[in-house]
């Protein structure tokens, strides 16, 4: 784009800094979670708690099984389960907080400011909030990952080896970026139906019934109604990537297989960036599609 093309307010010299923008979004945020520090005490607890328990679940069905699914002992699913955490962290305290609004935007017309804003209409409604007490998430994420690596180190079975774990981490952050751009994108996606629809509260819960197939090993869908749900999840809507190739480059790198190693991890690359693009595409065309609350 060329400066003729521009607006006056926004020639090259005075495009926004969206890194700038972003820091004074978080620390808003943070000031505003800071002026109410017993709610942040009280909801960072919660997820805590509600961590735990979800561990203590898992630990109470290892008492009768050995594995869920091949491959995924009892710290192999723990560092999935901590990879969950993770991903969790980085949507439910980044994006969440936002795209639950974007509906009452519309109906209230707020969205009709975010338009006049000389910044990108989807990075602002995407990160105008963040919620830091759902990053405890990530808290409990990294004690428990931390955990598990070294009961799967210090085994006396097929140990993995510091290297192994030292060197699969890069790749590890990446497809944990990977899985919260596809959450994401389907959350996002879902959102901008709200221009449509005017309330989508039941599309929006979609996104909750679809993600939590995200939250187990994919091995475990198998069999004749199993097999048709894998496919739709891996290559149709693909939540079982956002979880399962993380995981696994970090926790079973000895174990790779052809249908679940590298065509997987690369597959996880190009569904990213489809839903990206898709989400993108679905959002402005909503926003074309937008009347002012005022019109």
């Amino acid at each position: 784009m060329n400066e003729r093309a521009l607006p006056a307010h926004l020639t090259p010299e005075r495009m926004p800094n969206y890194w700038q923008v972003f820091v004074t979004f978080a620390r808003n945020s943070l000031v505003r979670d800071m002026t109410f520090r017993a709610n942040f005490i009280i909801e960072s607890l919660s997820t805590i708690t509600w961590t735990l328990m979800d561990l203590g679940f898992y630990l109470l069905i290892f008492q009768f099984t050995q594995s869920i699914g091949p491959g995924w002992g009892k710290y192999e699913f723990f560092a999935f389960l901590a990879t969950t955490k993770f991903v969790n962290a980085i949507v439910q305290a980044f994006f969440m907080p936002n795209c639950e609004e974007i509906s009452e935007l519309i109906r209230t017309g707020g969205l009709d400011f975010a338009l006049l804003k000389p910044i990108d209409t989807q990075f602002l409604v995407s990160l105008r909030k963040i919620d830091w007490s759902a990053l405890s998430h990530a808290l409990v994420g990294a004690i428990l990952v931390i955990v598990s690596l070294w009961h799967l180190t210090t085994r006396d079975t097929e140990p993995l080896l510091w290297w192994q774990v030292a060197s699969a981490l890069p790749l590890y952050v990446f497809y944990v970026a990977c899985g919260s751009a596809i959450l994401y994108s389907l959350m996002i996606g879902l959102a901008a139906t709200s221009i449509w629809l005017g309330q989508n509260r039941s599309l929006y819960d979609f996104w909750f019934y679809i993600t939590n197939f995200s939250r187990y090993p994919m091995e475990i869908y198998d069999g004749a109604w199993g097999l048709p749900l894998r496919y739709v999840c891996l290559y149709v809507v693909p939540v079982l990537v956002v979880v399962n190739v993380p995981a696994r480059i970090l926790a079973q790198p000895l174990y790779p297989e052809p249908s679940v190693g590298v065509p997987l991890a690369l597959f996880a690359i190009v569904a990213t960036a489809g839903c990206l693009v898709i989400s993108r595409l679905v959002f402005q065309r909503a926003l074309r599609s937008y009347r002012s609350a005022s019109s």
